[in-house]
């Protein structure tokens, strides 16, 4: 996806919607149980709606979090630095929004600055708080970039994503195994090829073939 970098959505925050009580959560969960063909009242699946909903809400929290909040904090004072900063290998996971199963990998991020630069845990707190939504992994890595723009405005982002998807291993074609990279590139390593090779260099080196 070597493109310019556009808005998907009119704010990186999602938008507010009416959510229900947590009692009609755990009644929705009881009624996806017994549609699975099972007795939401055996003592096995008694607590099971209380569990899921708990767990909702820590899988989901991304919805609670703004990408913005996290980059706030810019550090000017970097004795002139302005060559490449790299983040490689922040593990992640997410949930599919066409299945609601989920997709989990990794997220390398890259920029050049050009007034300052953010804390390195920043850029891994970003990748969370949209990974914990109901994403599309095409979705998230233009979020990703476009967070980092709005809050940066560095001479150039890189980001790679790469995942494996459950409603591929799990259902449907099933292979397990299949791995699903996406990339999002703006500024001098849109429009440099010799920074995607560096870029690609750097991101490699240390693996092993």
């Amino acid at each position: 996806m070597d493109a310019v970098v556009k808005p998907l959505r009119p704010q990186l925050a999602p938008r507010v919607v009416e959510r229900p009580s947590r009692a009609e959560a755990e009644a929705a969960v009881r009624t996806l149980i017994a549609w699975a063909g099972d007795d939401p009242s055996r003592e096995g699946l008694l607590e099971t709606p209380k569990r899921v909903v708990k767990a909702y809400e820590e899988l989901f929290q991304g919805y609670g979090m703004d990408a913005s909040e996290a980059l706030q904090k810019i550090f000017r004072d970097v004795e002139g630095y302005d060559d490449l900063v790299l983040v490689k290998d922040i593990p992640f996971h997410s949930h599919c929004e066409h299945h609601m199963v989920p997709f989990y990998g990794v997220a390398h991020i890259a920029y050049y600055p050009a007034d300052g630069v953010v804390g390195l845990s920043k850029l891994a707190r970003v990748v969370e708080t949209f990974a914990r939504r109901l994403q599309t992994q095409e979705t998230m890595t233009a979020e990703i970039t476009q967070s980092i723009q709005e809050a940066l405005h560095p001479r150039g982002i890189a980001v790679v994503i790469e995942a494996e998807h459950m409603c591929m291993t799990m259902r449907g074609i099933q292979k397990p195994g299949a791995s699903t990279t996406t990339c999002q590139f703006t500024g001098v390593f849109r429009d440099d090829p010799a920074e995607q090779v560096r870029f690609f260099t750097l991101l490699n080196s240390g693996k092993r073939g």
